[in-house]
């Protein structure tokens, strides 16, 4: 009898605060996409690299990732159970899983994402995203995302043009909710290959136009006239302080700048560094670990 496909998942179960850090280093152990989604009942968070084939999975590999999970402890972190899970399971399985998982997400009356196994319809002048969960990070389930896209509806005028950038696009999630939204034109930026190819089929799927590349915001080039109404950035604290200066340049007079995927015991620092920079902060929302807000320039600018 012929085996049925399936995936290999390799799985830690953290908690909420650990979970961009475990993210960060699965994905860095491993080179693959990362997943990750809380319990609700429970509150751990279960963070997953999947893969076709069995992993290599020796000595070696799991002192590396025990190391990293110790590291993210010594810097304060809570990892929970910080339990190490490697298992076989079928596609059927798979796709089970996510399905209890990952349900329809209204943000307001102006936009719902669904996945596409969802029979829930979009309310008259409600804009629709479909977006499966799977080998891509951001599906509209973590704060932080959310937070991003209530951002995205509010700062939305019907009466004039408005561009939108989205930088560390993932899944591309907030830059096709914007293109639904109307905003134009609509950039996506992210490292990593694989999430800018996933990003443009999720696009493609939602007959979304963006434009998508894949570059290091670190040696990012930008015309003199490349500015945005509406730039997101949901990276990492470090990206976040280092590169402000470039963040802003990318940001037109009267815009705004949503900061996102930061602790709450590291957005004072954040909030500090772009103050100092010439912004305020204009919105700001704590949810368990993670905080987010929206910079706008002080006073206008050349």
């Amino acid at each position: 009898m012929m085996n049925r496909p399936g995936l290999w998942r390799l799985s830690v179960v953290t908690s909420p605060e650990a979970e961009e850090a475990v993210t960060e280093s699965l994905g860095g152990i491993f080179g693959q996409p990362v997943t990750s989604y809380t319990e609700v009942e429970t509150g751990a968070t279960t963070v997953t690299v999947c893969f076709t084939e069995k992993p290599s999975w020796g000595r070696t590999e799991r002192r590396a990732l025990t190391s990293e999970i110790l590291r993210i402890k010594a810097c304060g972190l809570n990892v929970g159970a910080g339990q190490i899970l490697l298992a076989k399971v079928r596609l059927e399985d798979w796709a089970e899983s996510w399905k209890r998982h990952f349900r329809p997400i209204d943000i307001g009356s102006a936009l719902l994402l669904k996945p596409s196994w969802s029979r829930r319809r979009a309310k008259r002048n409600q804009a629709l995203v479909i977006l499966d969960p799977g080998l891509s990070f951001g599906t509209g389930q973590h704060p932080t995302t959310r937070f991003c896209l209530e951002q995205i509806v509010a700062f939305r005028r019907s009466d004039r043009a408005q561009s939108f950038l989205d930088l560390g696009t993932g899944s591309g999630i907030l830059a096709i909710a914007a293109a639904k939204l109307g905003y134009r034109p609509v950039r996506g930026i992210d490292f990593d290959r694989d999430a800018v190819r996933i990003a443009a089929a999720n696009a493609k799927r939602n007959h979304a136009k963006i434009r998508l590349s894949c570059q290091d915001l670190r040696r990012l080039k930008l015309t003199r006239s490349e500015k945005y109404d509406l730039v997101c950035a949901n990276l990492v604290f470090d990206l976040l302080l280092d590169e402000r200066r470039r963040i802003l340049t990318l940001l037109e007079p009267a815009g705004a700048l949503i900061l996102a995927g930061i602790l709450r015991s590291q957005f004072g620092d954040v909030a500090r560094a772009y103050q100092e920079s010439g912004t305020k902060l204009a919105a700001f929302k704590v949810e368990g670990e993670w905080a987010s807000g929206v910079f706008v320039f002080a006073e206008p600018t050349e």
